[in-house]
Protein backbone atom coordinates (compact mmCIF):
# COMPACT_ATOMS: atom_id res chain seq x y z
CA UNK A 1 0.00 0.00 0.00
CA UNK A 2 1.10 3.42 -0.91
CA UNK A 3 0.83 5.31 2.38
CA UNK A 4 1.30 8.74 0.61
CA UNK A 5 -2.01 8.37 -1.34
CA UNK A 6 -5.23 10.37 -0.31
CA UNK A 7 -8.62 10.06 -0.84
CA UNK A 8 -10.03 11.41 -4.14
CA UNK A 9 -11.94 14.56 -3.60
CA UNK A 10 -15.44 13.77 -5.47
CA UNK A 11 -17.88 16.23 -6.45
CA UNK A 12 -21.79 16.07 -4.80
CA UNK A 13 -23.81 13.53 -6.09
CA UNK A 14 -26.26 14.54 -8.71
CA UNK A 15 -29.23 14.27 -6.50
CA UNK A 16 -27.11 16.58 -3.93
CA UNK A 17 -26.43 18.59 -6.75
CA UNK A 18 -30.60 18.96 -7.25
CA UNK A 19 -31.48 19.29 -3.59
CA UNK A 20 -28.93 22.15 -3.36
CA UNK A 21 -29.91 24.28 -6.32
CA UNK A 22 -33.95 23.77 -5.43
CA UNK A 23 -33.44 24.83 -1.86
CA UNK A 24 -31.61 27.56 -2.57
CA UNK A 25 -34.05 29.15 -4.59
CA UNK A 26 -36.73 28.36 -1.96
CA UNK A 27 -34.74 30.05 0.04
CA UNK A 28 -34.57 33.31 -1.96
CA UNK A 29 -37.98 33.38 -2.80
CA UNK A 30 -37.54 32.05 -7.02
CA UNK A 31 -39.76 29.51 -6.12
CA UNK A 32 -43.13 30.75 -4.33
CA UNK A 33 -45.03 29.07 -2.21
CA UNK A 34 -48.33 27.35 -4.36
CA UNK A 35 -46.34 27.17 -7.10
CA UNK A 36 -45.95 23.46 -8.48
CA UNK A 37 -42.76 21.34 -8.94
CA UNK A 38 -43.15 18.85 -11.09
CA UNK A 39 -40.62 16.15 -11.79
CA UNK A 40 -40.69 16.12 -15.82
CA UNK A 41 -40.23 19.92 -15.84
CA UNK A 42 -37.46 20.29 -13.59
CA UNK A 43 -35.63 17.33 -14.34
CA UNK A 44 -36.14 19.25 -18.09
CA UNK A 45 -34.83 22.63 -16.36
CA UNK A 46 -31.81 21.41 -15.18
CA UNK A 47 -31.06 18.76 -17.79
CA UNK A 48 -31.04 15.81 -15.46
CA UNK A 49 -33.24 12.19 -15.48
CA UNK A 50 -36.29 12.11 -12.87
CA UNK A 51 -34.76 10.12 -10.40
CA UNK A 52 -31.98 13.04 -9.12
CA UNK A 53 -35.29 15.52 -9.04
CA UNK A 54 -36.92 12.83 -7.22
CA UNK A 55 -34.60 12.03 -4.69
CA UNK A 56 -33.89 15.99 -3.97
CA UNK A 57 -37.80 16.33 -3.80
CA UNK A 58 -38.26 13.84 -1.21
CA UNK A 59 -35.37 15.18 1.35
CA UNK A 60 -36.96 18.95 0.77
CA UNK A 61 -40.35 16.91 1.78
CA UNK A 62 -38.47 15.52 4.31
CA UNK A 63 -36.79 18.86 5.96
CA UNK A 64 -41.04 20.16 5.73
CA UNK A 65 -39.39 22.50 2.29
CA UNK A 66 -42.59 21.14 0.39
CA UNK A 67 -45.14 19.47 0.89
CA UNK A 68 -46.89 16.71 -1.79
CA UNK A 69 -49.77 18.33 -4.05
CA UNK A 70 -50.98 15.44 -5.98
CA UNK A 71 -48.52 14.24 -8.99
CA UNK A 72 -45.80 17.30 -7.96
CA UNK A 73 -44.78 19.44 -4.50
CA UNK A 74 -45.72 22.71 -3.55
CA UNK A 75 -43.54 25.33 -1.18
CA UNK A 76 -46.63 25.40 1.54
CA UNK A 77 -48.50 28.90 2.25
CA UNK A 78 -47.42 29.37 5.79
CA UNK A 79 -50.41 30.12 8.27
CA UNK A 80 -49.48 32.12 11.77
CA UNK A 81 -49.83 28.79 13.60
CA UNK A 82 -46.49 27.53 11.30
CA UNK A 83 -44.95 30.92 11.82
CA UNK A 84 -45.78 30.35 15.49
CA UNK A 85 -44.27 26.91 15.81
CA UNK A 86 -41.11 27.64 13.75
CA UNK A 87 -40.26 30.88 15.68
CA UNK A 88 -40.68 28.92 18.85
CA UNK A 89 -38.08 26.35 17.95
CA UNK A 90 -35.98 29.13 16.56
CA UNK A 91 -36.06 30.71 20.16
CA UNK A 92 -35.18 27.43 21.45
CA UNK A 93 -32.12 26.59 19.19
CA UNK A 94 -30.31 30.02 17.95
CA UNK A 95 -29.77 31.93 21.26
CA UNK A 96 -28.11 28.92 23.14
CA UNK A 97 -26.22 28.60 20.12
CA UNK A 98 -25.06 31.66 20.29
CA UNK A 99 -24.53 31.53 23.67
CA UNK A 100 -21.71 29.23 22.94
CA UNK A 101 -19.59 31.32 20.49
CA UNK A 102 -19.18 34.06 22.51
CA UNK A 103 -16.33 33.32 24.20
CA UNK A 104 -14.29 32.96 20.84
CA UNK A 105 -16.19 36.24 19.14
CA UNK A 106 -14.18 38.70 21.88
CA UNK A 107 -11.71 37.89 19.66
CA UNK A 108 -11.54 40.48 16.82
CA UNK A 109 -10.06 38.32 14.35
CA UNK A 110 -12.49 35.34 14.93
CA UNK A 111 -15.17 38.07 14.93
CA UNK A 112 -14.04 39.67 11.99
CA UNK A 113 -16.64 37.83 9.38
CA UNK A 114 -18.93 38.48 11.78
CA UNK A 115 -18.52 42.02 11.36
CA UNK A 116 -17.86 42.19 7.52
CA UNK A 117 -21.37 40.66 6.91
CA UNK A 118 -23.15 43.65 9.68
CA UNK A 119 -20.89 46.13 7.72
CA UNK A 120 -22.16 45.22 4.52
CA UNK A 121 -26.15 44.64 5.59
CA UNK A 122 -25.51 48.65 6.68
CA UNK A 123 -24.66 49.12 3.56
CA UNK A 124 -27.03 47.73 1.73
CA UNK A 125 -30.20 48.93 3.94
CA UNK A 126 -28.62 52.37 3.34
CA UNK A 127 -28.77 51.82 -0.47
CA UNK A 128 -32.13 50.02 -0.42
CA UNK A 129 -30.65 46.76 -1.76
CA UNK A 130 -32.90 44.53 -0.23
CA UNK A 131 -31.58 41.51 -2.06
CA UNK A 132 -28.08 42.37 -1.03
CA UNK A 133 -29.29 43.07 2.34
CA UNK A 134 -30.87 39.61 2.53
CA UNK A 135 -27.36 38.24 1.15
CA UNK A 136 -25.60 40.05 4.03
CA UNK A 137 -28.09 38.73 6.55
CA UNK A 138 -27.21 35.29 5.57
CA UNK A 139 -23.75 35.69 5.78
CA UNK A 140 -23.48 36.98 9.25
CA UNK A 141 -25.76 34.03 10.38
CA UNK A 142 -23.38 31.70 8.75
CA UNK A 143 -20.53 33.33 10.41
CA UNK A 144 -21.76 33.06 13.81
CA UNK A 145 -22.36 29.35 12.90
CA UNK A 146 -19.73 27.98 11.98
CA UNK A 147 -18.35 28.71 15.38
CA UNK A 148 -21.04 26.63 17.00
CA UNK A 149 -18.89 22.97 17.96
CA UNK A 150 -21.85 20.95 17.30
CA UNK A 151 -22.67 19.96 13.67
CA UNK A 152 -25.83 18.76 14.60
CA UNK A 153 -27.24 22.16 16.29
CA UNK A 154 -25.98 24.24 13.55
CA UNK A 155 -28.28 21.37 10.60
CA UNK A 156 -31.01 22.36 12.94
CA UNK A 157 -30.37 25.88 13.06
CA UNK A 158 -30.19 26.18 9.26
CA UNK A 159 -32.92 24.05 8.79
CA UNK A 160 -35.54 25.85 10.50
CA UNK A 161 -34.19 29.42 9.19
CA UNK A 162 -34.84 27.94 5.50
CA UNK A 163 -38.82 27.42 6.83
CA UNK A 164 -38.86 31.48 7.11
CA UNK A 165 -36.41 32.29 4.48
CA UNK A 166 -39.07 32.76 1.68
CA UNK A 167 -40.33 35.11 3.80
CA UNK A 168 -37.59 37.00 4.18
CA UNK A 169 -37.32 37.37 0.87
CA UNK A 170 -40.89 38.68 0.74
CA UNK A 171 -40.89 41.39 3.44
CA UNK A 172 -37.34 42.68 3.07
CA UNK A 173 -37.93 45.01 0.53
CA UNK A 174 -40.46 46.96 3.60
CA UNK A 175 -37.94 49.89 5.22
CA UNK A 176 -39.53 49.18 8.25
CA UNK A 177 -38.59 45.20 8.45
CA UNK A 178 -35.65 46.19 7.30
CA UNK A 179 -34.76 48.86 10.47
CA UNK A 180 -36.18 45.77 12.70
CA UNK A 181 -33.88 43.53 11.37
CA UNK A 182 -30.48 45.58 11.12
CA UNK A 183 -31.41 46.67 14.93
CA UNK A 184 -31.38 42.91 16.40
CA UNK A 185 -28.07 42.36 13.92
CA UNK A 186 -26.65 45.18 15.99
CA UNK A 187 -27.20 44.38 19.17
CA UNK A 188 -25.95 40.49 18.78
CA UNK A 189 -23.16 41.79 17.34
CA UNK A 190 -22.42 44.36 20.47
CA UNK A 191 -22.44 41.37 23.03
CA UNK A 192 -20.31 39.18 20.39
CA UNK A 193 -17.86 42.11 20.87
CA UNK A 194 -18.04 41.84 24.33
CA UNK A 195 -17.53 38.16 24.50
CA UNK A 196 -20.82 38.21 26.45
CA UNK A 197 -22.71 35.08 25.93
CA UNK A 198 -25.82 35.68 27.68
CA UNK A 199 -26.27 38.92 26.25
CA UNK A 200 -25.59 37.25 23.22
CA UNK A 201 -28.39 34.64 23.87
CA UNK A 202 -30.58 37.52 25.19
CA UNK A 203 -29.85 39.70 22.00
CA UNK A 204 -30.98 36.96 19.74
CA UNK A 205 -33.99 36.20 21.58
CA UNK A 206 -35.06 39.71 21.44
CA UNK A 207 -34.54 39.67 17.42
CA UNK A 208 -36.28 36.70 16.73
CA UNK A 209 -39.25 38.18 18.47
CA UNK A 210 -38.84 41.64 16.82
CA UNK A 211 -38.39 39.61 13.54
CA UNK A 212 -41.42 37.49 13.91
CA UNK A 213 -43.51 39.99 14.40
CA UNK A 214 -42.57 41.89 12.09
CA UNK A 215 -42.86 39.28 9.13
CA UNK A 216 -46.21 38.50 10.03
CA UNK A 217 -47.43 41.98 10.06
CA UNK A 218 -45.87 42.44 6.63
CA UNK A 219 -47.48 39.61 5.18
CA UNK A 220 -50.53 40.23 6.94
CA UNK A 221 -50.90 36.89 8.45
CA UNK A 222 -52.01 39.14 11.49
CA UNK A 223 -55.39 40.17 9.80
CA UNK A 224 -58.27 38.11 11.10
CA UNK A 225 -59.17 36.74 7.80
CA UNK A 226 -55.16 34.75 7.37
CA UNK A 227 -55.70 33.59 11.05
CA UNK A 228 -56.03 30.20 10.89
CA UNK A 229 -56.97 27.73 14.14
CA UNK A 230 -54.09 26.20 15.40
CA UNK A 231 -53.65 22.58 15.31
CA UNK A 232 -54.87 20.04 17.96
Amino acid sequence: MVSSLKPVERPLALSDQVYQTLRANVRNGKILPGQALQEVQLAAQLGVSRTPVREALTRLASDGLVSADGRSFVVPSLTIADVDDIYEVRGLLEPEALRRVAAQTANPVVRAPIMNALEASIEAHRAGDHEAFMAANARFRAAWLTLVPNPRLVHAVELYADHVQHLRSLTLGSIKVRNVVLGGLKRIAKALVAGDGDAAALAMQGHLTEAKQAFIVATGLDRPAAKVARRP
